[in-house]
């Protein structure tokens, strides 16, 4: 697998000096990159580095306090609601609902994305299809194997096909083969031109991206294709890399 098949240059993810503060805290702290259709973009940090506040900055759902960003070519401080509309989204804290079906989660969704009736139905057939879903349409959600909900919830957020689609810590508390299929998925939707913006602790996982973003106390440490940190650090993996740099930080949350 290597990841983004789609040769166009189109920037869909911009950030210029992005920064939040909570009061005297400095969350993330002028931040500054760019991200092309169809890539896979690494996004880590350790716990309180500030990976998850800069999504929902990016994501719309934070105001930043200084500084600029534009995602699928709005304004993530003027036009957030635009944004939201244009992306898709999935936390491993929250992204389907248990007590309804699996064919309920699907129309839930749909419509919150903005897809008419017709197109829902349409979506739903062929998201069963494609996931092999056909005999768990009527189970609900709580029932599902983990692996089967992961799937599941990453189909729903990219089923408006947004231009770009933010993963938050999605592969947390499943075992290495489902992550491995889980990213199979990812290559996919990117290889159709969707830039993935994901988080992950798993430094394997890194491995799988186009280019890494490491945070560290709210500041962007490295950049670069993993091949490249790990020359730069001289280093065998990207665990390597990503500890070398951890040891720089000094607060331990936010």
């Amino acid at each position: 697998m290597n990841g983004m098949h789609d040769a166009t240059t189109d920037i869909v993810i911009k950030a210029e000096n992005l920064t939040k503060r909570f009061g005297h805290f400095t969350a993330v702290d002028q931040i500054s990159f760019e991200v092309k259709r169809g890539e896979i973009f690494g996004f880590l940090g350790a716990n309180g580095a500030g990976k998850t506040t800069a999504m929902r900055m990016l994501s719309g759902l934070l105001i930043p306090t200084s500084g600029t960003g534009m995602v699928a070519g709005f304004d993530i401080t003027h036009q957030s609601e635009l944004v939201k509309r244009n992306i898709g989204y999935m936390s491993q804290r929250f992204s389907l609902y248990d007590d309804l079906k699996v064919w309920e989660n699907i129309e839930l969704f749909g419509g919150i994305y903005g897809l008419n009736d017709a197109q829902i139905r349409l979506k739903t057939d062929e998201l069963m299809a494609r996931l092999n879903f056909e005999d768990e349409r009527n189970k609900f959600v709580k029932s599902l194997p983990l692996g089967f909900k992961q799937k599941l919830a990453f189909a729903v957020s990219i089923i408006h096909h947004p231009q770009v689609v933010f993963l938050d810590e999605p592969t947390g508390g499943v075992d290495p083969i489902t992550r491995r299929k889980f990213w199979e998925m990812i290559y996919e939707a990117a290889t159709e031109g969707i830039t993935v913006f994901v988080t992950t602790h798993y430094m394997d996982e890194a491995e799988y991206c186009n280019r890494v973003c490491i945070l560290v106390d709210g500041r962007i440490e490295a950049l670069d294709k993993p091949d490249q940190l790990k020359i730069n650090f001289k280093a065998q993996s990207m665990d390597d890399v990503f500890l070398h740099l951890a040891r720089k930080a000094t607060r331990v949350d936010g």
